[in-house]
């Protein structure tokens, strides 16, 4: 009737509430029944073989740095770091993968789909095959222990296990508030690279300090460069990476700085190991990847940036570690 109040309509739309990392019952993704399962191939790309470079660097480098102080090759052991090194690499990628899929951050991600978002793999299944690679980390890094005694590395075997599930995982993931090169730097540069030679050598000799800055730069690298990729998504997502907080000049800058200090460490170790000179042959990875970062067009071009630094982190590694050992 003519001017008689109309009744609201009630606002039946409620506020989205973000997912957590660990929530009682994942998220629901539709009907799985047109959905491909995945394959070995796909369980393989989500492993991220791109980023496995960054897990054998350090391993490289501490070992060659051990020689300097006991010229014995301890290739168990070395083994044995290079497994909990690998294993934790491939654990935290699948960690990632489950956590950020139950979020809802990689709904609309630009690079390789992962297995969970992409609802190839249910939740419960890619959180077990990642916390099997953390249990096969545990077990080689318990060996480790076992053989040369140093029983207080088992809290720091615990520390990087927490750090791996905690990235992504978890209430209040790291990763989503801009620290996860900290972490990165710290883990697959530090702790790795001292570690390995630790147990070689019982010895921190300081070319093992530059070696595992070097190693922790690259691999943060790596990681601006995937950050990068994603910045668009992150930001929407509310997922706060070092990338979203500093904006995309900003990690261009930061992220050439990163991949040219390791070089300007690997000059001045030259001066005493000129093998050294060699890690240069590295560039020719390095510099492209900084070319791309710096006037790519499209997110997917990152894709092969990532690519070239993780080359230019074991390449580099790898020489590092020949002067060290020359």
């Amino acid at each position: 009737m003519a001017g008689t109040p109309s009744k609201k309509r009630k606002n039946t739309v409620q506020k989205k509430q973000p997912s957590r990392g660990n929530p009682q019952k994942p998220k629901q993704y539709g009907d799985p029944r047109h959905v491909e399962k995945a394959t070995l191939g796909d369980w393989i790309s989500a492993a991220r073989l791109r980023t496995l470079p960054l897990a054998v660097t350090p391993v490289v480098i501490g070992t060659g740095a051990a020689h300097l102080v006991d010229v014995r090759f301890h290739w168990v052991i070395a083994l044995c770091c290079l497994i909990v090194a690998i294993a934790l690499q491939i654990g935290v990628n699948y960690a990632n993968d489950y956590s950020d899929g139950i979020r809802g951050t990689d709904d609309h991600r630009v690079g390789p789909a992962r297995l969970t978002a992409s609802r190839k793999a249910a939740p419960r299944t890619v959180l077990i095959v990642a916390l099997v690679f953390f249990g096969i980390a545990a077990i080689a890094g318990l060996a480790i222990v076992i053989r040369t005694q140093q029983w207080w590395m088992l809290l720091v075997g615990a520390a990087c296990i927490v750090a791996a599930w905690f990235y992504t995982g978890g209430k209040r993931p790291y990763g989503y508030a801009g620290l996860g090169e900290l972490f990165v730097f710290v883990f697959f540069g530090l702790v790795a690279t001292l570690g390995t030679t630790w147990v070689q050598a019982f010895a921190l000799p300081q070319e093992a300090w530059f070696g595992a800055v070097a190693a922790g730069l690259l691999a943060c690298a790596v990681l601006l460069a995937n950050n990068l990729r994603d910045i668009d998504q992150d930001r929407v997502a509310g997922k706060r990476t070092l990338t979203v907080r500093i904006g995309k000049r900003a990690t261009q800058i930061v992220f050439t700085v990163f991949v040219l200090v390791p070089f300007a460490l690997a000059i001045a170790l030259a001066t005493f190991y000129p093998i050294a000179w060699l890690t240069l042959l590295a560039l020719l990875a390095g510099l492209p990847a900084i070319l791309i970062v710096w006037t790519y067009r499209q997110p997917r071009e990152l894709v092969v940036a990532l690519g070239l630094t993780s080359l230019t982190s074991v390449a580099y590694g790898a020489l590092l570690a020949w002067s060290f050992v020359g």
